[in-house]
């Protein structure tokens, strides 16, 4: 069984071709992923975008600015049944065990595709969860 982080994206960006670690550049985004390096030391880590679904933090693409906030449940469905897809070609779905990062809506419809899920920030509200990084990183 390996650990699987999963990071969503966010509107923040770089304004040139960048490789996904570093094209995000909000603070939610950057303590997120300091916080699954450091912390959580899984075997995999991977983005989650709304424009381009499973990214490798190694993936260089271009800013854009999509996001799943505000989308329809069917737009949230199709886009998760894509992801899932391309997490099956990664992982292991039966036996991994995927560690989200991420907002509600890049969760939500995501994890019915997989059995063994983790939501370490679910119960934090958005505007808390740099802060309660911090504190995680500081521990």
């Amino acid at each position: 069984m390996s650990n699987i982080v999963l990071i969503s994206c966010v509107k923040k960006k770089a304004k040139y071709i960048a490789k996904a670690r570093d094209l995000y550049t909000s603070p939610l985004f950057t303590k997120s992923l300091k916080y699954a390096e450091i912390k959580l030391k899984p075997d995999k880590i991977y983005i989650l975008s709304a424009k381009h679904g499973l990214l490798n933090l190694n993936n260089e693409i271009e800013p854009y600015d999509e996001t799943l906030n505000g989308k329809s449940i069917k737009v949230k469905r199709s886009w998760a049944y894509d992801v899932f897809f391309q997490i099956s070609k990664e992982c292991d779905i039966k036996n991994d065990k995927f560690i989200f990062l991420a907002g509600k809506d890049y969760y939500q419809e995501l994890m019915t595709y997989l059995p063994n899920t983790e939501i370490p920030m679910a119960k934090i509200r958005s505007f808390k969860r740099v802060q309660w990084l911090n504190r995680k990183l500081d521990e």
